[in-house]
């Protein structure tokens, strides 16, 4: 399978890229050409399409996969491919070439079931087999990111944030007893469910209509709503609050557990991005 990281100088392309830019520009000699960011998980390169510009721009549009035909050059010591062909691709996992987490997401899912079993509420236990048992809502959790390009913005990231935070509020739950425990950790793994529906996936992660128009807090509301079966209304609302506070602001938290989770999410968030871009 032909890779960024594998094309070489010399080397002759026909492979599925993502289109992370398209810029219709002009030559010194005034004829218009195509600069192009091609990517996959690997890496990404320049593309240069110089003739028939206009004819193969109208063959695709940024953000999605196409298909490349070229050949690889050098230039100014950075490698470009020269593109003579380019079509929107067909048949094609748009997941394929987006980045994804290092961590194995079958552990992590294991993770996040041996978590669920430390609740032992039968109401607050009850809604989690519920969501667990979820397919669909299972396979979207696994597969969606928490951010576009902040903490955890690739696939796999909301089940490593969710596992971690989850994690950290156990921890704190044994260091404070006086905590509702069962509460803390249920709001823990559920605080981000909203993810699930907030992006899309092509060459690029992007958000939902319902993403954009709502937001993960309302929408993750919405999935506990549908999945709280008989859970009794004063849990109803002290889980709630902890998911619709938990990134503030500090004035409207009115519990420790939300308190706790609010924390421990930007903990967790923070320390990712650190690690990832930096301090800021």
């Amino acid at each position: 399978m032909t890779t960024v990281a594998s094309l070489r100088p010399g080397d002759d392309v026909d492979a599925v890229f993502a289109c992370a830019r398209k810029d219709r520009l002009q030559a010194r000699t005034g004829s218009p050409y195509l600069a192009l960011e091609l990517r996959d998980r690997t890496g990404s390169i320049a593309g240069r399409a110089f003739r028939d510009a206009d004819l193969l721009s109208g063959r695709f549009d940024r953000g999605e996969l196409v298909r490349v035909r070229g050949r690889v050059e050098r230039f100014r010591d950075e490698l470009q491919l020269d593109v003579r062909a380019i079509e929107r691709a067909a048949e094609a996992d748009p997941a394929a070439f987006l980045p994804v987490a290092y961590r194995d997401l079958d552990e992590l899912d294991g993770f996040l079931e041996h978590l669920a079993r430390e609740v032992h509420d039968p109401a607050y236990r009850g809604l989690l087999e519920r969501l667990l048992a979820d397919e669909e809502l299972r396979a979207a959790w696994r597969r969606a990111p928490c951010t576009r390009g902040g903490h955890h913005a690739y696939l796999g990231g909301l089940l490593e944030h969710t596992v971690a935070v989850g994690t950290l509020a156990l921890e704190l739950a044994r260091l404070h007893p006086r905590l509702n425990s069962d509460l803390l950790l249920c709001a823990a793994l559920v605080h981000d469910l909203g993810k699930t529906r907030e992006f899309t996936y092509g060459a690029d992660i992007a958000l939902s209509e319902e993403g954009r128009l709502l937001g993960h807090l309302v929408l993750g509301q919405q999935i506990l709503d549908a999945h709280a079966g008989d859970l009794a209304a004063d849990r109803r609302l002290a889980l709630g609050h902890c998911l619709l506070s938990h990134h503030g602001p500090r004035e409207r938290i009115a519990t420790p557990e939300a308190l706790a989770l609010y924390r421990l999410n930007a903990l967790d968030a923070s320390v990712k991005g650190a690690l990832e871009q930096g301090l800021r």
